[in-house]
């Protein structure tokens, strides 16, 4: 069995972990037809409208 020869110090633990905790904001792109925010590749939350189509039907309030 593989056993380390020396101890990992603090340092070199915590450089190898620091990359692990970085998340990326999710790219955002604006909606042509009703100019919401909207996730990239998916129909608008706000309109239903996805590649000029509606997609997903509104319920009029």
């Amino acid at each position: 069995m593989a056993v380390p020869k020396r101890k990992t110090s603090k340092a070199r633990k915590n450089t190898r972990r620091s990359a692990v905790w970085k998340l990326t904001a999710p790219a955002l792109a604006k909606c042509p037809e009703c100019g919401e925010y909207k996730l990239a590749h998916r129909a608008c939350s706000n309109c239903g409208t996805y590649r000029g189509r509606v997609v997903v039907a509104q319920e009029e309030a």
